[in-house]
């Protein structure tokens, strides 16, 4: 059984963009979202790399997240028919710190001016050193899953 957990951070400074390893381009959709079932399902394209997900909606750091390939001519189809709007666009850059390898991803589109870290942990107890970059933990904080910025984009808050 495939788990995830992981630590969701507002970021308040651009400190963090000198210590970027790389980045990655992001365009998701989402087929179903926790607001209706008991989990979310969506199509993420990277670059010519694509995927579906499958994450319960679970409130809090520790979730059910099944993922497996997808090919590329699908996830495009199945982003421009099948899912709803708006599409999540970001950019995510990966940021080593301490131990740890931080997500920081920087919003785009109806969600432009948002930008989180989310760092994955081992266990639930696991405590990772906080870079000075970021803000208030938002993990427990629904209106920041991705899932929900597609209902109700950052622009509308």
């Amino acid at each position: 059984m495939a788990t995830e957990i992981e630590r969701k951070f507002l970021v308040v400074s651009d400190a963090w963009r000198d210590a970027v390893t790389h980045s990655a381009i992001f365009r998701q959709g989402y087929i179903a979202t926790g607001e209706t079932t008991r989990g979310s399902v969506r199509v993420r394209i990277s670059g010519d790399q694509a995927w579906l997900n499958m994450k319960s909606a679970t409130r809090g750091m520790e979730r059910l997240e099944f993922e497996y390939p997808l090919p590329l001519e699908d996830a495009i189809q199945v982003l421009d028919s099948l899912c709803e709007t708006p599409i999540i666009e970001k950019t995510r850059h990966y940021v080593r710190h301490a131990d740890h390898t931080w997500e920081v991803d920087v919003f785009e589109g109806e969600n432009a001016g948002l930008v989180v870290a989310e760092v994955e942990l081992e266990t639930t107890e696991d405590r990772p050193s906080l870079p000075v970059w970021v803000g208030n933990e938002v993990t427990d904080d629904l209106r920041y899953y991705n899932a929900c910025l597609v209902k109700h984009p950052f622009n509308t808050w």
